[in-house]
């Protein structure tokens, strides 16, 4: 239970001579080698998006009433097209079933 690995060192545990050579020698080939990628310059500063201010907009334009409003009355648009479309591509059409249904209690 209380087994300790090699590469992990933790005060209680000293390091032996031949692994720290291995370090040693690893460290020594990463310096020296040509095939260690560098990172990408990372960005200090967040470039603001059409939608950041948009937002930044309706935020002084409208209450947080309406803004919740709003953002509701899209999510819904956009919930009812979905489910168009997959009516759509499930081929389940509501007049189909009940022109369907009118002709089977004619006959």
């Amino acid at each position: 239970m209380n087994a300790q690995r090699d590469d992990v060192v933790t005060p209680s545990t000293t390091v032996s001579p031949a692994r720290r050579l291995q370090s040693a020698q690893h460290t020594q080939i990463v310096s020296e080698g040509t095939s260690t990628m560098q990172a990408a310059p990372v960005r200090a500063t967040v470039i603001p998006t059409v939608t950041d201010a948009l937002r930044a907009v309706e935020s002084l334009l409208l209450s947080s009433g309406q803004r919740t409003a709003r953002r509701n009355a899209w999510t819904a648009v956009l919930e009812d097209r979905r489910r168009a479309k997959d009516r759509v591509e499930s081929g389940y059409v509501p007049e189909r079933e009940a022109v369907a249904a009118r002709r089977s209690r004619a006959t």
